[in-house]
């Protein structure tokens, strides 16, 4: 069994990819996994003139249901004997909880988590960030898989200030989330590199001396005045780190956490990376690491905050025409997926059956002369394309009324169709003009690794901030 490929990216399910890797490798895990908050997280795109309503993608959708795979997911825990503690607990939620959205979600984590528990190395720790919706019942799963033993604190994190619309709130205002960390073993509760805060200005002990020691320790409640002493591990201006990303936290929070719980080489995991604010602070802080997303977007989000050219290998995502034709054949709804967002600024729709022809959008940063909204739309065609599917696409833009249409195949077409495709007029912004709706092969983007060829389109607004996209980015191949 091969080694994770330490400061590289992967692609796909993290239970799929963790599984792959030999036990005891990797030193630290942070896990920031989507809540089961019953919250969608949305990236708005345009407007839908029939209804005069705000069009939405679903960046990631937060929420779980119960249904065939959920349940063949907690019989697979509960039937498996060599996890006696897990399968108790599984169970034990199973008759508290019944068939439903909040168990879905639990097992869904049990099962990465029991993969997370696998690699750890015996001196290893994992921190798994909730909120207070589910932390109970993860708390139970984690005593189950790790041991109460390995328990060793609940982290209180104070999120930032409240104002605006949250301060409305009849009741409590929550304001935290909360981080469950659990050591690999006992053994490795020697490994832990304690933090300290200074001493208010003028600070002097009972005895009216000054302090000897390194300062006011931190402890489990994070972002909160101790004493005179301001914690500010969120307070620091996040809004300059700040990409876009639904669920992005402060690197102050992820430096904090990897300076604590590893040293200097060691291997940083984030299974559920989102962003990349995990691998970004360890890559910092000299330490290797890994990051897995199971969204291409986020992938390509993290290979560009990085640094671009620095030649970080991606896992999972084709290198080059044949593995693309492969990647169709073998899981055609990631291939979508991907294909999508080889264009900067356009991204995937997260539902992919009964998406009446529209497999994903974008937004252009000015809206043209001649058209009533800014949106352009995307189709893709993994298998051999019919001259029939573009006509229902031609079909699909003028329905919508995009402004502008990408048919994205993995060969190229005919030239006849493109010629149907011209058909379809073109879109002046100032004083260029572009077609309408343009046919573009994966094949044409796999032409010239450092030139790929790309649809004609004009400048696109970043799909997270909504702002230009200073420049059309050729993402990594």
């Amino acid at each position: 069994m091969a080694g994770p490929e330490r400061n590289s990216l992967y692609y796909g399910d993290c239970l799929n990819i963790l599984r792959e890797w030999p036990a005891g490798t990797v030193d630290l895990c942070y896990l920031d996994p989507p809540f089961n908050s019953r919250t969608d997280y949305n990236v708005l795109f345009g407007s839908d003139p029939a209804e005069g309503r705000r069009a939405q993608l679903v960046a990631f959708e937060d929420t779980w249901s119960w249904g065939p795979d959920a349940a063949a997911c907690v019989e697979r825990l509960t039937k498996a004997g060599a996890h006696h503690a897990r399968a108790r607990c599984v169970s034990g939620l199973q008759t508290m909880l019944g068939p439903s959205g909040m168990l879905a979600y639990l097992a869904y984590m049990a099962e990465r988590l029991s993969e997370v528990h696998r690699v750890l190395r015996p001196t290893g720790s994992v921190y798994l960030h909730c909120d207070p919706t589910a932390s109970h019942y993860l708390k139970a799963v984690m005593d189950a898989i790790f041991g109460a033993d390995c328990f060793r604190n609940e982290i209180v994190w104070r999120i930032g200030w409240v104002s605006g619309f949250k301060t409305q709130k009849k009741g409590w205002i929550r304001n935290h989330d909360t981080l469950l960390y659990y050591l690999r073993s006992p053994e490795a509760a020697k490994r832990f590199n304690k933090e300290y805060l200074p001493y208010p200005e003028g600070y002097l002990r009972r005895d009216g001396q000054p302090p000897k020691g390194k300062g006011i320790p931190v402890e489990d409640t994070w972002n909160c005045h101790s004493g005179d002493v301001l914690d500010s591990i969120m307070i620091k201006s996040f809004s300059r780190e700040k990409l876009g990303y639904p669920t992005q936290k402060p690197v102050a929070l992820l430096e904090r956490i990897i300076k604590a719980s590893s040293d200097p080489g060691d291997l940083v995991l984030d299974p559920f990376c989102g962003c990349g604010t995990t691998i970004a602070a360890a890559d910092s802080l000299g330490r290797d690491w890994i990051g897995i997303d199971i969204s291409p977007l986020a992938v390509d989000l993290m290979r560009t905050r990085l640094g671009e050219g620095r030649g970080i290998r991606l896992h999972g995502m084709p290198a080059d025409y044949a593995s693309a034709v492969q990647f169709a054949a073998d899981n055609p709804f990631e291939f979508e997926k991907w294909a999508i967002s080889r264009i900067d600024g356009m991204v995937p729709n997260q539902k992919q059956r009964g998406d009446a022809g529209i497999d994903g959008r974008g937004n252009l940063v000015v809206r043209p002369q001649d058209r009533d909204n800014d949106v352009v739309l995307a189709q893709v065609k993994g298998g051999k394309p019919t001259r029939g599917q573009l006509g229902d696409f031609l079909h699909v833009v003028n329905r919508e009324d995009a402004a502008m249409g990408v048919f994205i195949t993995l060969d190229d077409v005919p030239d006849q169709w493109q010629a149907e495709a011209t058909g379809a007029g073109e879109v002046t912004i100032g004083a260029s003009a572009f077609p309408r709706v343009q046919c573009w092969s994966i094949r044409s983007f796999f032409s010239d690794r450092h030139y790929p060829q790309m649809p004609q389109l004009p400048p696109l607004t970043d799909p997270y901030t909504g702002k230009e996209i200073a420049r059309q980015r050729v993402l990594d191949l």
